[in-house]
């Protein structure tokens, strides 16, 4: 690739790193399916009130006080009502706030990438508290110890950090031993998770300019935040773009997606012929769910170290199964051939690339409808809000009504796109 392609390849996937990208070519194919042109789906304009509503009731049964907290990572660290972040602050008491704040960002940075699915046949059981968790839950609650212990860590001085060489010595049998997998207990896509961990670490390796010498993911936050002095909470603010940006320009390269514009990387960008733009980025749908996954799970750790966060509703709703099941489920999007919902689909499948941007564009219209039923505001209930309170959790319990917790259409994923 000359140089002048390889300047239009990154320019091209410069845009694709942009939400505002995300949601035009989503736009794109929800405008297309309103007015028929889709060849796998129908909208349902009525069913949007369906879905509102139950979105609306499992928020207010969540969240009876109205107290809704962001959709992030922190909710599974939570489970079991179970003070996780009040045990870690504890054993970082001494230490100054830089360090408290850096501990936070590796354990969520962590804990984010090994968050695909578990399978319906794992569970892993906390000794402290006696209690079982599965899926989602349960792999938030065995990172969190995992990353107490050390695991992911070269200095045995300092446990509670991930770095680059703990990263890119991770034995996948260590991993399996903290997330007790065992004959009985398998847990699915063990190897790829461990693999997308010593990506990381290679990753950081070889960006010391973005996350330090050692090589730590709390490198982002120093990016983003100016250095502090001992003790010194930061006074900054940043954006969630800003985030986002940071993250999808530093670990572009560990995503097992081997979508590219020549030897550019995109991640969870697919193709799609019925979407326009310009240039060398025609054609291709941006998502970034795992990225802003892991965006919208960081903006509690950058708080809680005084840093605030502007511009949430930058960010996108998440198109994964729960969400784009809920639109399914409640008839807001409708499979022109019920039949395709027992073929197995591929993520860069064009039905599958379609179903994920319908949902991302249909979530911001869905969102206006449940702050009507909640009577909030966008300032008071954000998209963040409602994804907790909210799309995830009604996608999943529909999920659990009517097929026993697995989603409408069946994907080979990788466990990082759904």
């Amino acid at each position: 690739m000359s140089t002048l392609q390889h300047g239009a390849a990154e320019a091209a996937a410069a845009t694709l790193r942009t939400t505002h990208a995300i949601r035009e070519r989503c736009g794109q194919l929800l405008a297309r399916a309103r007015a028929g042109g889709s060849s796998w789906f129908t909208v349902d304009e009525d069913a949007i009130a369906v879905a509102a509503r139950e979105v609306a009731d499992a928020t207010r049964r969540r969240y009876p006080k109205g107290h809704i907290p962001f959709h992030s990572r922190w909710r599974h660290l939570e489970a079991g009502g179970v003070d996780r972040k009040g045990e870690l602050e504890r054993r970082m008491a001494d230490l100054p706030a830089t360090s408290r704040a850096h501990a936070m960002v590796d354990l969520t940075f962590i804990s984010v990438l090994l968050d695909a699915g578990a399978g319906a046949d794992w569970s892993y059981t906390e000794s402290a508290s006696g209690q079982a968790f599965t899926r989602s839950e349960g792999l938030g609650v065995a990172s969190f110890h995992a990353f107490t212990a050390g695991l992911f860590s070269s200095d045995k001085d300092h446990p509670l950090q991930a770095d680059a060489q703990g990263l890119r010595a991770l034995q996948t049998d260590h991993l399996a031993a903290a997330f007790q997998v065992r004959g009985n207990n398998p847990l699915v896509g063990l190897e790829g998770r461990a693999i997308l961990l010593r990506r990381l670490g290679e990753a950081m390796s070889e960006q010391p300019e973005v996350f330090g010498v050692d090589g730590r993911p709390a490198g982002i936050f120093d990016q983003l935040v100016s250095p502090l002095g001992p003790g010194v909470p930061p006074t900054a603010d940043v954006s969630a773009h800003d985030i986002l940006s940071q993250v999808l320009l530093s670990c572009s390269g560990i995503w097992p997606a081997s979508n590219a514009i020549g030897t550019v990387p995109l991640g969870d960008c697919w193709r799609h012929a019925a979407v326009r733009g310009e240039g060398l980025s025609d054609g291709w749908v941006p998502f970034h769910k795992l990225s802003q996954w892991l965006t919208y799970s960081l903006l509690e750790p950058f708080a809680w170290s005084g840093v605030q966060v502007r511009g949430l509703d930058a960010l996108t709703g998440l198109p994964e199964y729960r969400n784009g099941g809920l639109l399914l489920d409640t008839g807001v999007l409708r499979l022109r051939d019920e039949g395709m919902a027992r073929a197995l689909w591929q993520p860069g499948d064009e039905l599958i690339v379609e179903w994920r941007a319908l949902t991302v564009a249909l979530l911001d219209e869905l969102a206006v409808e449940v702050r009507k039923m909640l009577h909030l505001d966008a300032q008071r209930l954000p998209l963040a809000c409602v994804l907790e309170g909210g799309t995830w959790a009604a996608g999943r319990e529909l999920a659990q009504r009517h097929r026993g917790g697995l989603p409408p259409l069946r994907v080979a994923s990788d466990g990082t796109v759904f």
